[in-house]
């Protein structure tokens, strides 16, 4: 096929241009070899009618393939759009996949609170117990010492009394 009849122009304009040339063509007709399982014969095949011919097939498929050719553009586009929103979910379910993950991490920071929280609160009880624990030993401490002070005391009178018991030599005069 020629490319003469998918131009711009349209097939009417090009066989208003080409018609002198075709004229001189028809005097002058190629002969053409066909191919057949026939002994060969020479075929003369007139230029003009292979242009009308090469015309009326374009002009039969060509609609068909343009339409093709249309649907296919458009389905590129359908699957291109499939896959911009395809990947949109995709990100959604990141952005979930994240926000779980968001979320465990927030419920196990809470527990943690919670467990700092209840060293804290243990923390506060063993404080208190030992400051309760000082008093009473500063207390059992302050009276052990009064009461060593008070033996002490007890014994130095005891001694004292003895010394006043025992005789004293009388001073003569």
């Amino acid at each position: 096929m020629e490319e003469e009849g998918m131009g711009d122009e349209g097939p009417s304009s090009q066989s208003e241009l080409h018609q002198s040339e075709e004229d001189q063509e028809l005097a002058h007709q190629e002969p053409l070899p066909v191919e057949d399982s026939s002994p060969v014969e020479n075929v003369f095949v007139d230029k003009k009618a292979v242009d009308k011919l090469t015309e009326g097939l374009l002009s039969h498929y060509l609609p068909d393939l343009q339409n093709s050719k249309r649907a296919l553009q458009e389905l590129t586009q359908n699957q291109l759009v499939l896959l911009d929103t395809l990947d949109q979910e995709v990100t959604k379910f990141r952005e979930c996949n994240a926000l779980l993950d968001l979320n465990s991490l927030f419920t196990e920071a809470k527990v943690y609170h919670n467990k700092l929280v209840n060293i804290r609160k243990e923390m506060i009880m063993l404080h208190e117990k030992t400051t309760k624990l000082k008093k009473r030993s500063l207390k059992l401490q302050q009276q052990k010492q009064k009461e060593a002070l008070e033996k002490e005391q007890q014994r130095e009178k005891e001694l004292e009394r003895e010394r006043q018991l025992i005789a004293k030599p009388a001073k003569r005069t």
